[in-house]
This record gives structure tokens, sequence and C-alpha cells, in this order.
């Protein structure tokens, strides 16, 4: 039996005091947009709310990473209620029973269990799934990376787990090696496309290309995996670097009356210079 502690009294009225909010949302006098909110169209702000806060652990500001999880715990307990009010389930329902398996899962600390790494927790985690919560057992250890993740986070998953089963790269260079291969055949394969004269041949020679060019980015997620380096949070700080500087381009060419086009090209290559050597200069001292 798991020792029960007091819940801190400010923690039980905050989490009271959100739920309160969200059924008073969802009550029929409340908020009109928050009534028509079905947990099929809330999908999209749980993954929109998750990067959101993912990326606020990146930038490691307090205050952002607050204000995101606490978006995170609406959406979480929305999703919730509105089951509650389907009488399916009951938000306790939902906390009571990831309590209950966080404690199952964790028989060394909760019970006389013991473990001497993370990895043996990790295969204590999957032995209990199977014999203690009655799941049945995958056919292959890829199975257990779920189909409905984005391409980007399945790909490292599926390497992570083919990796703990020791079949991985010795060293980096030949994560390089294939990288360069797969780019060479990506560029022979858009080359192919080029001279294609028929629809037929033209969708072809496009599934090929597109083939190869998931190949590139397989390898790269695969060199990032081996580099212990997230891919998500990577492609995130590529994403908001982009645009950082291209906003900075954005508003030089506001500033200088000139529009943004083709014909601007080498201008606009030039400003992007420019927000680069801006943003050396003002990184961080490594001293």
């Amino acid at each position: 039996m798991i020792e029960k502690t007091e819940k801190p009294e400010s923690e039980t009225r905050a989490f009271k005091g959100l739920y309160d909010i969200v059924a008073r949302l969802r009550a029929p006098d409340g908020c009109p947009w928050d009534r028509e909110q079905t947990p099929l169209s809330l999908r999209s702000d749980l993954i929109e709310e998750t990067y959101e806060c993912v990326e606020a652990i990146g930038e490691q500001d307090p205050e952002h990473i607050k204000e995101e999880l606490g978006d995170i715990f609406l959406v979480t307990t929305m999703l919730a209620y509105m089951h509650e009010q389907e009488e399916r389930f009951s938000v306790a329902d939902v906390l009571e029973t990831v309590s209950q398996k966080l404690v199952r899962r964790h028989p060394h600390v909760f019970g006389s269990e013991k473990v001497k790494d993370s990895n043996e927790v990790l295969r204590n985690w999957a032995r209990i799934k199977v014999e203690q919560e009655g799941r049945a057992p995958k056919e292959s250890i890829l199975d257990e990376v779920h189909g409905g993740l984005p391409p980007l986070e399945r790909a490292y998953k599926l390497q992570k787990k083919a990796a703990k089963a020791g079949f991985d790269w010795f060293y980096v260079k030949g994560i390089y090696d294939k990288l360069e291969e797969e780019l060479n055949e990506s560029r022979e394969a858009a080359d192919a496309l080029t001279e294609q004269t028929t629809e037929e041949s033209k969708k072809t020679a496009q599934a090929h290309l597109e083939e190869e060019l998931g190949d590139v980015l397989f390898v790269a997620v695969n060199l990032c995996r081996f580099l212990k380096v997230d891919p998500s949070i990577a492609l995130t700080r590529a994403n908001s670097k982009f645009s950082r500087r291209f906003k900075f381009i954005e508003q030089r060419m506001k500033e200088s009356n000139r529009e943004m086009s083709k014909e601007s090209i080498e201008l606009m290559e030039d400003l992007w210079n420019e927000a680069k050597r801006r943003e050396k200069e003002h990184a961080p001292s490594k001293g």
C-alpha cells in the first residue's frame, strides 16, 4: 500500500478553481464557443499547446513555461470534463487512473522491488503492462511506437527502439556518410524527374523523389538521435530562427519601401546575412 500524504491546500484549491471555471464555461449559460467544442475539435489545440510548451521549455523562460503548462492543464481538464458531462468517466477517474498506474509501474518506489538502473525500470514497465495490466505483448518492439505519432516523432522513436535492440551505428561518421549517400540519391531522383515527358512517368518519378527525400529526413533524424539531440526540439529551434530572421527582412524591406519578390532576392539575402551577424553580436558570452 502506498502511504498517503496530505495534499497542499493551495494545490487542491487551485485545481478545484480550474475545474469550477471549466464547468462554468461548459454550463448552459456559459461561453458559446466553449460549449460548442468537442473532444474531436480540441485535438489540434492539445497538440498545439504541447508544442508551445516545448518551445517555452527550450527558451528556459519560467514565466512562459508556467503559462503554457497552464494551457495544457486547461485543455486536458476540458477534455476530461466533456466526458464527465457525457457520464462516460469523471475528471476524478482520470486522475485516479493515472495515479494507480504510476504506483503499479513503480514497484521499486512504492514496493519492495529493487532495480539497478533506468534500463531495468523500463524493462519492468513493459513487463508490468503485459503481466499485470493484461496488455497483449507486441510481435515487434517497433509495434510499441504508436502509429498515430507525427512522422518526425515516430521516426525518432522507431530508431530509439531499434538501437536498444543493438541495431545501431558504431560511429557517427557512418551516419554522415549515409546522409551524403541519400542526398546524392535524392539529387539523382530530382534530375530524373525533370527528364520525364509523360504524366505517368512524371508521377512515378515524383513518387521516387518523395521516397528518396524521406530517406534523407530519416537519416537526419538518426543523426540527431545518435548525437543525443531531440530532432523535434532541434527543428523547433530552427523554425524559430528562420521566423526571426525572415521577420527582420520583412521589417527592413518595409522601411525602405521595397517589395518582397524574387526580383529582390539579392537584397533579401544581404538582409538575411545581416540578421545572422546581429544574432552573433548579441549572443550571450560563453566566457
